[in-house]
């Protein structure tokens, strides 16, 4: 895609996070899966529901536009999520691999945070309320789910990744 405008770089920032959201969904569930902890298994369900919604509200957006939802391929999201594969793959003791696991997924809510700030501010300069809102909601629920994790990982997983009891 050419980018000749502001507008055209919020179209294609918004298709990489669509394809980015749309990739997220079918790894969700695998991250799960593999959690050994049920704190940290419910969190993803939770995340992959509220990722489906995500999907969702991009939709409109483009909608809102008068275009198709189209995703470019998110090559950066494509690398986190490879990494977190890595950690699933391996066979290594489940309470060092759910640290693994929060890790790599703790790195795949900043970059959605970065990449839902950007679009809400882009959303604000164009003049388009709706969609900033829309781009903020998706905003607080990343930063949720970025902070559930940190509480999960601080309140047992990584104490038990130690081995030490958790508090």
């Amino acid at each position: 895609m050419q980018i000749d405008s502001l507008d055209d770089l919020y179209v294609d920032q918004l298709a990489d996070i669509y394809d980015a959201e749309k990739r997220l969904v079918k790894a969700l569930p695998k991250m799960a899966q593999k959690a050994s902890t049920p704190e940290l298994r419910s969190a993803f369900e939770d995340h992959v529901q509220k990722t489906r919604h995500h999907v969702e509200r991009l939709e409109e957006i483009f909608q809102e536009l008068g275009r198709d939802a189209t995703g470019k391929k998110c090559k950066a999201m494509m690398g986190l999520i490879s990494e977190g594969k890595d950690i699933l793959d391996k066979d290594i003791d489940p309470k060092i691999r759910d640290a693994g696991i929060v890790a790599a997924a703790q790195k795949v809510e900043h970059y959605e945070i970065a990449a839902y700030g950007t679009l809400r501010t882009l959303a604000e300069t164009r003049g388009d309320r709706r969609a900033a809102q829309l781009l903020q909601e998706t905003l607080n629920e990343e930063k949720e789910a970025d902070h559930k994790l940190t509480q999960v990982a601080e309140a047992s997983i990584n104490m038990q990744a130690a081995g030490r009891t958790s508090r």
